[in-house]
């Protein structure tokens, strides 16, 4: 019985890509801290694809990265987006900056016709997200936003299977996650100082988790909020870095989505807790739990399993794990530079990323407020 439910699940091999490789583009980094890295790396192994440019506010910076991670040809630097942009040599870029300035570089670069591969967090804030996704609207370039977790097979599946009708009408949905120590300062404090992140644990980590869920169910919009964040970890006397800590370490939303689903949130740089529960999808037929992780941000943290009825008995399904063949940020790099070359569909837009910032700037606005708010998305 299993099998054949099983069976549902299954999807047909993806033909081979045919890609004309003697066709390059030329994509320009901009900011050259530590996921800079990842995407040069992937960039590497695209042979279609020439870096040509490298920006960094700090001086010497961008020079210094490119030679460390082997970036060859006649690479031009710049000190920062705007004269990389200006110089008119990018087909795209990779928006690696601080939070904070995610909106004006990408903006930027979209207003010059420029593509854009944007890491997450998508911004700070919804009015940030709104102004993006007017300027990727307005614009020739192709924007997607750095969700690799998209690619990965597991979580490919729990979207399978939500959309397969199996688990009838969503109404429910638990989800988050976190470390019990982990808040990022491996290479310095901009993560966790309010001028250069902007949000904390929410945004960085948190928007992981809200994309798993909301891209199973189809992106609904949301309707209201009642969120709550804190920062006890961050500023105790006792964590080295708490004069400069200016974000959350902690937060968790209650959200009303369209179609009268509830969505429960949590999420944690730092907490008294080895997880803060699995995710759970529960429908009128059946229910999915996803088994935690500390952020999401690469697959689930073990086989799915299917709560339902078959005929007359409480039966659970177990999907066993995926492997990647290939690496799922590769493939996201891969994806947009497919995107960009063929004038292609985005393959993470912004239209739907706007839902998941809209949800994050609401937790952090009824945080602040003390109150539920209305949860409202200008027309793009």
């Amino acid at each position: 019985m299993s099998e054949n439910i099983l069976d549902k699940f299954k999807n047909a091999p993806a033909d081979e890509k045919v890609r004309d490789m003697s066709k390059k583009i030329k994509i320009g980094i901009i900011g050259t801290g530590w996921i800079a890295e990842a995407h040069v790396k992937a960039y590497q192994k695209c042979p279609d694809v020439e870096i040509v440019a490298a920006a960094d506010l700090v001086l010497g910076k961008a020079e210094a990265f490119c030679e460390r991670y082997g970036v060859e040809g006649d690479v031009k630097f710049f000190p920062s987006h705007k004269e990389l942009i200006d110089a008119g040599i990018c087909d795209a870029v990779s928006v690696c900056t601080y939070n904070a300035t995610h909106a004006e570089c990408t903006i930027y670069a979209l207003e010059h016709n420029v593509s854009v591969l944007l890491e997450k967090p998508m911004c700070v804030t919804l009015e940030e997200a709104v102004a993006i996704c007017k300027a990727e609207k307005a614009s020739k370039g192709v924007l997607s936003i750095g969700f690799q977790p998209r690619f990965d097979e597991n979580m490919k599946m729990l979207k399978r299977v939500v959309q397969s009708g199996e688990l009838g009408q969503i109404y429910y949905i638990q989800t988050g996650g976190g470390r019990r120590r982990g808040i990022p300062t491996p290479f310095g404090t901009s993560f966790i100082e309010k001028e250069t992140a902007g949000i904390g644990a929410l945004g960085d980590i948190g928007c992981y988790s809200l994309d798993m869920v909301l891209n199973s169910i189809g992106y609904p919009k949301p309707l209201t909020v009642s969120g709550y964040k804190s920062d006890f970890f961050g500023k105790s006397p006792s964590y080295e870095h708490h004069d400069v800590f200016g974000v959350d370490d902690f937060a968790a939303g209650f959200i009303r989505l369209e179609g009268g689903i509830i969505l429960d949130f949590r999420i944690a740089w730092a907490m008294n807790l080895d997880t803060p529960g699995d995710t759970i999808i529960m429908g009128t037929k059946g229910s999915v739990r996803v088994p935690s992780t500390e952020c999401w941000n690469g697959s689930i943290g073990g086989p799915l399993v299917i709560y339902h009825e078959i005929a007359g008995e409480q039966i659970e399904t177990y999907i066993p794990m995926k492997e990647n063949d290939v690496d799922c940020f590769d493939i996201k790099i891969r994806s947009f530079v497919d995107a960009v070359k063929e004038d292609g569909e985005a393959p993470v837009p912004c239209s739907q990323i706007l839902y998941n910032q809209a949800i994050i700037d609401g937790i952090s606005r009824s945080a602040e407020l003390g109150r539920e708010i209305e949860i409202e998305i200008p027309e793009i």
